[in-house]
């Protein structure tokens, strides 16, 4: 096995986790779930534009650039544009099954990208791959919470909510899998990764508490840019 397929692994993991939280029944904090997600936004918008952006750049230059807007505008296709209905966080509204299918295959897509974005990093140094994973890792609970109250909001049992987290961690591992086996995929990983970790970031996870009262948030976010400095020093990037 390699060192990006175990760290995909614990990455996978931790949707299944935000599954068990919604599909358990037990009580969690919302608040704490969105800071979660600010902390999340802080630490992804640093990793895209410092580290993912710069080193695909570096890499193929201005193709690289084209292949991380692609990223974007995919991600915004398939979450926004063909599915029906998705944002982070709980879902408290009816809605249909269409709806969490959907918005199921826009996250497989999310999700197999996230496997990308760890192989492709693991493949240029080892250090770049534990910061994408921890970035990947940090708004996999979250996402995994977001589809798994989705199913459940439109009727689906308890396994099939669970189910649904996990075939988003499958699709994590199915990334790293087919970049090491797919050397053109390999070769645009880190700029595709950058566009869609910008997208994460910044169009889905800003969103969630942006505009929301209170100090907390806003700070959590200052938080997660610091939390990336600290890793990028404590790694020696």
């Amino acid at each position: 096995m390699s060192e990006a397929l175990g760290y995909a692994g614990a990455a996978a993991l931790a949707n299944v986790l935000g599954a068990v939280a919604v599909t358990s029944r037990r009580r969690w904090s919302v608040r704490a779930l969105e800071a979660m997600v600010a902390l999340s936004a802080g630490f992804m918008i640093c990793v895209a534009l410092t580290e993912i952006l710069p080193e695909a750049i570096a890499r193929g230059g201005r193709r690289a650039a084209v292949i991380a807007l692609a990223g974007y505008l995919l991600v915004h296709l398939t979450q926004h544009t063909l599915a029906a209905h998705f944002h982070f966080g709980e879902e408290t509204h009816k809605v249909s099954e269409a709806v969490g299918v959907s918005a199921l295959a826009g996250l497989l897509l999310h999700t197999f990208v996230d496997g990308v974005a760890i192989a492709s990093g693991f493949a240029v140094d080892a250090k770049l791959g534990v910061v994408i994973f921890l970035a990947i890792l940090l708004h996999k609970f979250p996402e995994g919470l977001a589809i798994s109250s989705l199913f459940l909001a439109a009727g689906a049992g308890r396994r099939r909510a669970l189910g649904a987290a996990a075939l988003l961690g499958v699709a994590t591992l199915g990334g790293v899998l087919v970049t090491e086996r797919a050397p053109a995929l390999a070769d645009a990983g880190l700029a595709l990764s950058a566009g869609v970790t910008l997208y994460v970031a910044a169009s889905n996870l800003v969103p969630e508490f942006q505009g929301k009262k209170g100090w907390e948030l806003p700070a959590s976010f200052f938080v997660g840019c610091a939390l990336f400095f600290g890793a990028h020093a404590l790694l020696g990037l």
